[in-house]
C-alpha cells in the first residue's frame, strides 16, 4: 500500500513540473517515436489549460519516473523487511478434561 503511495505523489510532482518544463526527458522522445507527425495536431488541442502535446509528454514522464521511484522503494523495503517478518509463536493448548468421554455409537 506504501508503494502505491510512493507511485502517485511521484507521478503527480513530475506531471506538474513537466507540465512547466516539456524538455524533460524522456518523454518527448517516447512522443515522437510511438506518435511520429501528430505533434502539430495536440499542440493546438487544448484539454485542461494545456496542450494536448504537453500533457502526454508530463503523462509519459510521469508513469516512468513514479514506476522507478516505486520500484526502487519496494526493492528498498523488500530487503529491510527479510528478518521483521519472522515471528516466533507458541501456543499452549490444555486439554485436560474432568469428565469421561462420551460413549461410541
Amino acid at each position: 500500500m506504501k508503494g502505491a503511495i510512493v507511485f502517485l505523489v511521484v507521478f503527480a510532482i513530475v506531471l506538474v513540473v513537466t507540465l512547466a518544463y516539456i524538455s524533460i526527458p524522456p518523454g518527448k522522445a517516447i512522443y515522437r517515436a510511438d506518435l511520429p507527425n501528430t505533434e502539430q495536431y495536440t499542440s493546438t488541442y487544448a484539454i485542461a489549460g494545456t496542450n494536448a502535446f504537453a500533457l502526454i509528454i508530463a503523462v509519459f514522464n510521469g508513469v516512468i519516473y513514479a514506476f522507478v521511484a516505486w520500484l526502487i522503494f519496494t526493492l528498498a523495503t523488500w530487503g529491510s523487511r527479510k528478518d521483521k517478518n519472522q515471528q516466533k509463536v507458541v501456543v499452549i493448548v490444555n486439554n485436560q478434561t474432568t469428565s469421561s468421554p462420551p460413549p461410541p455409537q
